[in-house]
């Protein structure tokens, strides 16, 4: 099966963007090569600084690497213009961080919707979509709730939401369960992976914690912008996978 999303060669060198380059420096990326098949998960570990936010970053077309390519359905993100990967993200990627990063004045029923508006559906449509997801996770009684009416869990699990009401391609998970306790976490994490399969989407998982990774197919670990390579997770005791 081939990949959905493949980088190759990425190269990603902060020193080239500061005033005064710094001669000796580590790469945060030092040719990196990464691919996903979809409906697959992949964990990706490393220690702090280690450069696997600014993989994730890369591979979700946030930044641009000084060098190397992403290709994502015959479309490589790192040349295409930031108007062109904006689009892309809104339609193909969805988004879940450690803090949710929900809109503190909307309703978690707009927080849903407005990435499927910014996509060009309307407000009825976008809102309509965003309701049948809170039902289908369950979530129904936190539509009209704010961010700061919520648990960390509550608000967790309305990203998760958010991130696949437009039934994207790619997930993109960074560090989705460091803002909770362990439990409130293996919750999450079961959230999020049963349903990407359910709709086929690949996830990609950002973490430094081993239980997180267990839920995933595989892990890659990260040291000094160097990835490993894929190792098949086994399924935990406490029903992960």
């Amino acid at each position: 099966m081939e990949h959905i999303l493949q980088a190759t060669d990425l190269v990603m060198d902060y020193s080239t963007q500061q005033a005064t380059p710094n001669a000796t420096h580590m790469l945060a990326l030092n040719h990196v090569d990464f691919g996903i098949q979809a409906g697959e998960s992949i964990a990706v570990m490393g220690p702090s600084g280690s450069g696997k936010s600014t993989l994730l970053h890369a591979l979700a077309g946030i930044i641009t690497p000084t060098a190397g390519n992403v290709m994502f359905r015959g479309a490589n993100l790192a040349r295409l213009s930031d108007a062109d990967r904006t689009k892309l993200r809104r339609s193909a990627f969805g988004f879940v961080f450690q803090s949710g990063q929900l809109l503190p004045e909307l309703p978690a029923i707009e927080n849903i919707a407005l990435p499927m508006m910014l996509g060009g559906a309307s407000y009825q449509q976008a809102t309509d979509t965003a309701m049948l997801w809170l039902e289908r996770l369950g979530l129904r009684q936190l539509a009209q709730q704010r961010p700061g009416e919520m648990s960390g869990g509550q608000m967790q699990r309305i990203a998760i939401a958010r991130a696949l009401a437009a039934q994207p391609a790619v997930i993109f998970a960074d560090e989705p369960t460091g803002a909770l306790d362990q439990a409130t976490g293996h919750e999450i994490m079961s959230i999020l992976m049963r349903t990407a399969r359910q709709t086929g989407a690949a996830v990609v998982v950002v973490t430094h914690d081993s239980n997180v990774a267990a839920f995933c197919d595989a892990t890659v670990t990260m040291r000094d912008g160097r990835l490993s390579s894929p190792q098949q997770s086994q399924p935990t005791a406490g029903g992960a996978r």
